[in-house]
């Protein structure tokens, strides 16, 4: 079929339906993001509703573990609903996906909580997330292709870049209702019942996701398809197990996915672990903070979409891999600086020393938190790091375990512990706050290194749509670029905090856990460099 067929192929609206199409589906994957992003920012709060029978640390591991399980089951959903989305069509497989997720996240809203259910609480909210990863998994595919496959060739990048920026909206979401719901009913009342409201609000959402998305029609390209009886039956084989697609398939990931999930969750996520847990910056704040720059982020995405149908996705996207790379070690150190300036002149002077016999030191990696570390090392390593400081480990000559702070020395208790009152007392005498102290916070040096943050996540990812389209044939199109979407921003991205979480707590550095994102970062910067080659603005059809 010509060009010039497609196009009268194509349903005839007004000259705003392309402004109906975007905002649409924009609208919609917002509002799937805002359901998904609310767990991740209440990761405390539901440490303690749904995991209350485990300690402090082992609860918000347990909190931040079951936030990457939606990201985990996010690669299924995108089997699933991509082989839908090539057969049965765009359509039809977003509404699906909108109203599995608004549904799910409604549920945990009802949810009783550890309190009132006990261990029957923290297995129904697993099932419940799984259903919002699954759901999500088939959700970015749809939207992205649906609005590439009605832009024009040479305007796709910016046009793909509002799909990425609903994110953005959707996280904001996410942190107003939050911040507005803890603020309005005091944290107390906030821990015991007000946590529900974030979850609540979603079902307003979702009728009006699904109100949008019955308004549109299908997308141009699948209605050739399905006019040339080209619909393809077998997706899955075709995307994974011809040699071509599933080059392409695993350039995709290697390239830019792997990178993006680490990248993104790393600037709009782990900092926010690291502002609350690290410096002691209060819940609130946090979600204040995290919420300016998500508001700076957002037209971002649609200006590198915009700059990559000009200059190409891979400049651009490799660009922001680059100042990743080279912000997030120093970044992290001059935030610390800058809103806990007392910690980290009493990192530097009063070093906490932590002399143990390291052969029983465990990786404290432990995605449900239920698993039982019962060495002197593990004790004494998971007390520090409740108190959020960092330590410095010696393999003890003798085989008894001390912490040492300043001039103070601590000992186990007869059961291996390290007491919490006596360590934080020693921290308080050595120079160690207990919180940020707001009036202290340098906020042009943390903003700036947060907006840093945000210009290289949001290059990376504003064309990664307009990128993941073009690499791709119509027939097979949803299949194959979810799986590499949500492997990497589901598995890379998702298990980001946990895994970070677990490094810093293993070798007693707090800056340790970057190595995660930094090294996945790198890996697609040079599989991008080797192995990419890009076809910007290139007919779909």
């Amino acid at each position: 079929m010509s060009d010039t067929a497609i196009a009268e192929a194509r349903p005839k609206h007004r000259p705003w339906s392309m402004k109906r199409v975007v905002i649409a589906s924009s609208a919609g994957t917002a509002f799937e993001w805002y359901d998904f992003f609310i767990f991740g920012a209440l990761a405390s709060t539901i440490g303690q509703v749904f995991f209350a029978g485990l300690g402090e640390t082992a609860g918000v591991i347990a909190a931040l573990g079951l936030f990457a399980a939606g990201f985990a089951f996010r690669p299924l959903g995108a089997i699933i609903f991509g082989a839908m989305g090539d057969r049965v069509g765009r359509k039809a497989t977003f509404l699906t996906t909108v109203s599995l997720m608004g549904g799910a996240t409604f549920a945990i809203g009802v949810l009783p909580t550890y309190a009132q259910a006990g261990i029957v609480a923290p297995i129904l909210l697993i099932i419940l997330r799984i259903c919002q990863g699954t759901a999500l998994g088939g959700e970015y595919g749809g939207a992205a292709i649906y609005v590439a496959e009605h832009a024009d060739d040479d305007k796709r990048g910016a046009a793909t870049g509002w799909i990425q920026s609903s994110a953005a909206f959707g996280l904001v979401a996410a942190l107003l209702v939050i911040y507005f719901t803890r603020t309005t009913v005091g944290e107390e009342a906030f821990l015991e019942w007000g946590w529900r409201i974030p979850f609540l609000v979603s079902v307003l959402l979702l009728l009006i996701s699904v109100w949008m998305r019955l308004k549109l029609s299908e997308s141009p390209a699948f209605q050739k398809l399905q006019a040339e009886n080209q619909v393809t039956k077998t997706p899955l084989r075709e995307a994974f197990a011809e040699k071509e697609s599933l080059k392409k398939v695993l350039t995709a990931f290697f390239a830019f996915m792997a990178a993006q999930g680490a990248l993104w969750y790393c600037a709009f996520f782990y900092v926010q672990v690291f502002l609350e847990r690290n410096l002691g910056v209060p819940g609130a704040e946090v979600n204040w903070i995290i919420l300016t720059v998500t508001l700076v982020s957002a037209p971002l995405y649609v200006f590198f979409g915009w700059l990559s149908d000009r200059l190409g996705r891979k400049p651009v996207m490799v660009g922001g891999m680059i100042l990743g790379l080279l912000a997030f070690y120093p970044g992290f150190q001059a935030i610390t600086q800058a809103v806990n300036p007392r910690m980290a002149t009493a990192l530097e002077q009063s070093p906490v020393i932590l002399d143990t016999q390291l052969s029983g030191c465990s990786f404290q990696f432990d995605l449900i938190g239920t698993a039982d570390y019962t060495t002197d090392c593990d004790l004494a390593s998971r007390a520090i790091i409740e108190s959020g400081v960092s330590y410095e480990r010696y393999d003890s000559m003798d085989g008894t375990t001390t912490v040492c702070v300043g001039d103070t020395t601590l000992y186990p208790d007869a059961d291996g512990t390290i007491s919490r009152n006596e360590l934080d007392a020693a921290l308080f005498d050595a120079g160690y706050p207990a919180a940020a102290d707001p009036q202290e916070i340098d906020h042009a040096t943390l903003y700036f290194w947060l907006i840093v943050f945000t210009v290289a996540a949001t290059a990376l990812y504003g064309p990664q749509a307009a990128a993941l389209v073009e690499m791709f044939p119509t027939r097979t199109r949803y299949t194959a670029m979810s799986l590499p979407y949500h492997i990497g921003t589901g598995w890379v991205g998702g298990f980001l905090p946990v895994t970070a979480f677990a490094i810093v707590a293993a070798t007693g550095d707090i800056y340790a856990g970057l190595w995660y994102p930094i090294f996945f970062v790198a890996l697609s910067v040079v599989c991008s460099l080797l192995f990419w080659r890009e076809k910007p603005g290139q007919p779909l059809h």
